[in-house]
């Protein structure tokens, strides 16, 4: 395992520096920094030639991405005093400062992670636990009335887009019920300020994203599931499993469940490394101050410094989560060997 842990990782090294390079690209090519730097107004011929050389965007793309990668001293000179600094590069976890801010591009991110974390891992928490629960019912409950309304109503929420999700829960829980005189829910913010950030309120406002982001991926994640365990609860070993006086129970749980869960796990393993970007959509529509609204503001004022050290945060996640995925297979399925 150990060896082909260290494999993975080595095969690992050249392709983050493939995709760095051509998210570097596409960056630099997606807008122009100075356009924003002068507020309303566009930075003079003069000012922009001097912040093109402070900054290093006179310079090829090649020798910009080389010293984004290793650090240089001319990349960190501030354009309002003209300090310089020396920066480390991205190799040692220095993306830059951001353009924006001014501040260092990691602290940007960090800044906005817990707020996104938050709200992602309790909608996979949920995700998860509720397509397990439709999936099997729906799997064991085949043609059923049972099945035939989770079916329905799968594929009807599977069918609508986030944005109108969003949308209907807004109206139904925040506008009707306040109309009828029923509790409400809040629709922006992360909090009232007036109260602060108490763990009520937090919970309170996450409802409504955590739901916009859950019910399409339950509906999706359930018809994987029943798809799964059809196919695992007719096969040979589970009706010997039953000739055998197993109770229906143990049978779907141990028996019939771990085996039909291997592509649920790579579903998982492809998701979570996005937690880190948050749900972009969702966080714009109800103003949540996490990493999906942070990219669309950073994207739009072509801050490269935070874009790519998002990005490559992700791309990392994915390489670590794949690998992670990987080992939860063999734990899963015995027939699965690493060599």
């Amino acid at each position: 395992m150990y060896r082909y842990i260290l494999r993975r990782l080595l095969q690992a090294v050249p392709l983050l520096f493939l995709i760095s390079a051509i998210l570097f690209a596409l960056m630099l090519n997606s807008g122009d920094p100075l356009a924003t730097l002068g507020g309303r107004q566009p930075p003079r011929p003069e000012d922009r030639e001097r912040l093109q050389r402070q900054l290093g965007l006179d310079q090829p793309v090649l020798t910009q991405y080389v010293y984004w990668l290793i650090g240089n001293d001319w990349a960190v000179v501030d354009p309002e005093t003209g300090a310089r600094g020396t920066r480390r590069g991205a190799l040692r976890g220095d993306f830059g400062n951001s353009l924006v801010t001014r501040q260092p591009a990691i602290e940007v991110i960090t800044q906005r992670l817990p707020n996104t974390l938050i709200l992602m891992v309790s909608a996979e928490i949920l995700i998860v636990a509720a397509s397990l629960t439709v999936g099997i019912i729906s799997a064991v409950r085949q043609y059923s009335l049972l099945d035939t309304v989770l079916t329905t109503g799968a594929f009807i929420t599977y069918s609508i887009p986030v944005f109108l999700m969003a949308l209907m829960l807004m109206y139904i829980f925040a506008v009707s019920f306040r109309r009828w005189g029923l509790p409400y829910l809040p629709i922006s913010g992360m909090f009232d300020p007036v109260v602060g950030p108490t763990p009520q309120q937090v919970i309170s406002h996450m409802i409504l994203p955590v739901l916009t982001i859950s019910l399409i991926s339950i509906a999706s994640y359930s018809r994987y599931i029943r798809s799964t365990m059809l196919e695992v609860i007719n096969s040979d070993y589970i009706r010997t499993a039953r000739a055998k006086g197993l109770s229906e129970r143990r049978t779907l749980t141990i028996h019939a469940f771990k085996n039909a869960s291997l592509p649920i796990v790579t579903l998982i393993g492809l998701d979570l490394p996005f937690l880190l970007a948050g749900a972009v959509v969702t966080e714009t529509i109800f103003a949540w101050p996490g990493m999906g609204r942070m990219f669309i503001d950073h994207l739009n004022r072509s801050d490269y410094p935070v874009l790519m050290g998002l990005l490559m945060m992700i791309s990392v996640a994915v390489v670590l989560f794949q690998l992670l995925t990987d080992i939860v297979y063999t734990w899963l399925d015995p027939r699965i060997r690493f060599t």
